[in-house]
């Protein structure tokens, strides 16, 4: 009985497309849990159901308690799993937490739970030439019954992974993107620098709008005064201007690890880093764009479509990205795959 079960497993595996995946949802064999109550956090537990037993009156249900995280594992050349700054996302969970009023969850037991649940579902990652990885959800909500606005007294942590292709379907192509001022993403000063589930809701309309029109994501303004380049949707912006690499900084952007890691890239080859304000006025004289983040990487722009102003910035026509996009996508993704030597203490590998 053991036997067939296993050999149905692998009869599975045997059928996964590796390098034509979607960046979607595939059930794997286990995820993580724990669980926060009277005022501490308990065992790291291994569940195999892809459900959730709450209180109808869960805080997360009700008032938006509830953060998330994305980080990847990738197979080598070698054979060796790795995972990329898996640290960088436990604190990033940390101030989303703070920011919602939630339990945080340590950093060790993060990273504990990451790599327990990546070799519990090893045979799920994708294999070096796919191309593909092992995308890694945290998540954090709060469980406890609350009627009225307050934190609840109780919190889930939950880990699940699942197998993902590149999010933008081009994959590392050049796409077009489009701005649209009766959108914002995110309030001033309200959510927008941390992973909370309500940021993404905020931006469905939008990106539903832009997808019908053939764009590939919404760039947003800042919500304030409609002058600065804000951020693209699921992911940061960047610019390259000569030998500057230019990003947006404001209190309604997410700090992504993956624009982070870009920037000390950026640095090492020799090039300026400017993280400040951008004035939409700017992406006329930018020699590329792109969009960054961990699911995306790095995903070129062709152009950008002011809808309401009907003006169009063309970065590319020949079908391919930028010298400076494309040195920078693959210095990174040769850091996560180990085939280049990881200087920077990003990635741990996984035994």
């Amino acid at each position: 009985m053991i036997i067939f079960a296993v050999q149905k497993k692998q009869g599975v595996m045997d059928n996964i497309q590796w390098a034509e995946l979607p960046f979607g949802y595939m059930k794997t064999d286990y995820n993580i849990r724990c669980c926060y109550k009277d005022g501490k956090w308990g065992e790291l537990e291994v569940s195999s159901s892809e459900y959730l037993n709450i209180h109808m009156a869960a805080t997360c249900l009700h008032y938006g308690q509830e953060a998330f995280e994305g980080l990847k594992a990738f197979r080598g050349k070698d054979g060796k799993i790795r995972v990329f700054r898996m640290d960088e996302n436990a604190k990033r969970m940390q101030l989303s937490s703070r920011g919602l009023m939630m339990a945080e969850f340590p950093v060790d037991k993060f990273e504990q739970a990451v790599r327990k649940v990546i070799l519990l579902n090893q045979r799920f990652i994708p294999p070096y030439e796919s191309g593909s990885s092992l995308y890694i959800r945290p998540l954090l909500i709060g469980s406890g019954a609350q009627v009225g606005v307050k934190p609840a007294t109780e919190y889930l942590f939950v880990l699940f992974v699942t197998p993902v292709g590149r999010y933008f379907k081009e994959g590392f192509k050049p796409s077009k993107v489009c701005i649209m001022r009766d959108f914002d993403r995110a309030a001033p000063k309200g959510t927008g620098n941390i992973k909370a589930g309500g940021n993404y809701g905020a931006s469905l309309v939008a990106g539903d709008k832009a997808h019908a029109a053939g764009y590939a994501a919404v760039l947003y303004l800042d919500p304030k005064e409609k002058k600065y380049i804000d951020e693209c949707g699921p992911a940061n912006f960047f610019g390259i201007k000569g030998n500057s690499y230019i990003t947006p900084v404001s209190t309604s952007i997410l700090a992504s690890i993956t624009n982070k890691s870009i920037m000390q890239l950026a640095e090492s080859m020799g090039m300026t880093v400017e993280r400040r304000p951008v004035l939409i006025e700017e992406i006329a004289t930018f020699d590329e764009a792109a969009n960054c983040g961990t699911a995306a990487v790095i995903s070129p722009i062709s152009q950008i479509d002011d809808l309401d102003e009907n003006q169009q910035y063309v970065y590319t026509t020949e079908g391919k990205a930028g010298p400076v996009c494309e040195r920078l996508y693959n210095k990174l993704r040769a850091i996560q795959y180990g085939d280049e030597e990881d200087l920077y203490g990003w990635v741990k590998i996984i035994e």
